[in-house]
């Protein structure tokens, strides 16, 4: 059975909560807004298919905002993306969201007891140290998702996940292991969209006086969602295979194949994400 570390559903409590808003973030019928990106039809009947999944995390797509917006809108659109999510049911689990512009790690602490699987960030924030603190206290990772993307006049609709949002993982990821890294030593993360491909600009960072090629950090992992068998191969010959893991961005696309083989896609599907989210049970 395997696991899929990256989905979205629109549940009722949070696409109501949306429709109370009258600014971006907020959806007028089925029709999402967003600043800096071109409306989003949302289709009100979610046909994806969980067979053989032993657990799918959706969480909260970081683009809409919400976390940045001001603890009186924040924590309404939060609160209810938490009960809608968490009611979904089996093989359902989600990632925590929080206020980050105003942190409050004792909430932050409250919602992850309720039996969330640690906590997504937008790759634009700067993580609050606090919180990171909230997450290995509990041995729970960070899930680090593109976050709002800038508007840019006169491009197509794909830009966004393109450009701004491959910008914003290439910057987290060199963050998390310049300045996250030290102060943290025992946090898991985990990069959506193989980090945007940064970890294969090894050689650019070391030409620039940065790290050191062949130094894997076995606790920062990154899944597979937008990519396919050539980037995945790439990913794994930088990175080796036991960071990797399954991810779909579903319903907006599905878990790719690999192609590395049965071994791989066991290692990538079901082995590496259980490492991701129990460190505790899988090592010894």
């Amino acid at each position: 059975m395997s696991v899929d570390v990256h989905q979205h559903v629109w549940t009722h409590p949070f696409v109501d909560a949306l429709r109370a808003r009258t600014s971006p973030p907020y959806v007028d019928g089925w029709t999402l807004f967003l600043d800096g990106e071109a409306p989003y039809e949302i289709d009100p009947h979610d046909r994806r298919d969980t067979t053989g999944l032993e657990l799918a995390l959706v969480s909260m797509s970081s683009p809409l905002g919400v976390e940045s917006l001001p603890p009186e809108e924040s924590w309404p659109l939060i609160d209810a993306y938490h009960d809608g999510a968490l009611a979904l049911g089996e093989p359902f689990g989600a990632w925590a969201s929080t206020c980050l512009s105003e942190p409050d790690p004792d909430r932050l602490a409250k919602d992850l007891d309720r039996g969330l699987s640690g906590l997504q960030i937008p790759a634009t924030a700067l993580p609050d140290d606090r919180l990171l603190e909230v997450l290995t206290d509990r041995d729970l990772p960070l899930f680090v998702h593109p976050g709002p993307a800038t508007p840019t006049p006169g491009t197509p609709p794909w830009w966004p996940a393109v450009v701004p949002y491959v910008q914003q993982l290439h910057a987290a990821w060199h963050y998390f292991h310049a300045v996250v890294r030290p102060r943290h030593p025992r946090l898991r993360v985990c990069f959506t969209a193989l980090a945007g491909l940064a970890p294969l600009h090894s050689e650019r960072l070391i030409a620039r006086g940065g790290g050191t090629r062949g130094l894997v950090d076995p606790d920062f992992f990154v899944e597979t969602s937008s990519y396919g068998p050539r980037a995945i191969d790439a990913i794994v010959r930088e990175l080796g295979i036991d960071v990797v893991v399954n991810g779909s961005d579903a319903p907006y696309a599905k878990a790719p194949e690999p192609g590395l083989g049965a071994a791989a896609g066991h290692a990538i599907r079901v082995v590496n994400p259980r490492r991701l989210l129990h460190r505790r049970e899988t090592r010894t």
